[in-house]
């Protein structure tokens, strides 16, 4: 039985074309959920399941955004922007 590679090599480039991916799967589901929320005849599984898919995206967008490493200048004071 094959196991799961626990070493990526991925760019900053492929990151950020996986990030976008993400964000526009998260914009077209919060688009289809509002009106699925809204017609009172659809079931409610299928607004459950969006909810879901929608809280997966949300989490793992976050635990990259977690793991980057932004630039903080070693000397002088540190000005956020």
């Amino acid at each position: 039985m094959a196991g799961y590679n626990s070493n990526f090599e991925l760019s900053v480039a492929d990151m950020e074309l996986i990030e976008a991916a993400l964000r526009q799967t998260k914009s077209d589901l919060s688009a289809r959920a509002v009106p699925v929320a809204e017609q009172h005849d659809k079931t409610v599984d299928s607004i459950g399941d969006a909810d879901e898919t929608l809280r997966q995206v949300h989490d793992l967008l976050g635990r990259l955004h977690n793991q980057k490493v932004f630039y903080r200048p070693r000397r002088g004071a540190y000005i956020g922007g």
